[in-house]
């Protein structure tokens, strides 16, 4: 029986390790799961703090949050600064990165918007 060829695991530049070279995959290695998306609306909406995010109407749990902002973070997706207000707490903005994810969401809430008949347009303006 011949040996099987070892194939080294793909990683990404942030280290994880990919399912496959799909784009797409790649992708949702990234932001498919149920909450990055909306932690990126909340940015592309100009919030910026911790207590802004975990305030979303979807509530997602503080923990989850903490784990999403660090992953954004370590993908290049989002940077931490000052906050505004001169406090010691810092916020959180989209890089260039970032936003070029936001024809996407643009896109995601105009499909729901058209397709699911309980949707609003009041969490994301059209822009």
């Amino acid at each position: 029986m011949p040996k099987k060829k070892h194939i080294p695991a793909l990683t990404n530049a942030a280290g994880d390790t990919l399912r496959s070279p799909c784009p797409v995959a790649c992708f949702l290695d990234i932001c498919g799961d149920r909450w990055t998306l909306l932690v990126i609306r909340d940015l592309i909406l100009g919030r910026s703090r911790f207590k802004d995010f975990s305030a979303s109407p979807e509530g997602i749990p503080t923990n989850i949050l903490s784990d999403r902002l660090a992953r954004l973070l370590r993908h290049g997706i989002a940077e931490q600064v000052p906050a505004k207000d001169g406090s010691l707490h810092q916020a959180y903005q989209l890089t260039k990165k970032g936003y070029a994810l936001k024809p996407l969401l643009k896109a995601m809430r105009d499909w729901g918007l058209k397709w699911e008949p309980d949707t609003s347009i009041g969490m994301m303006k059209p822009s």
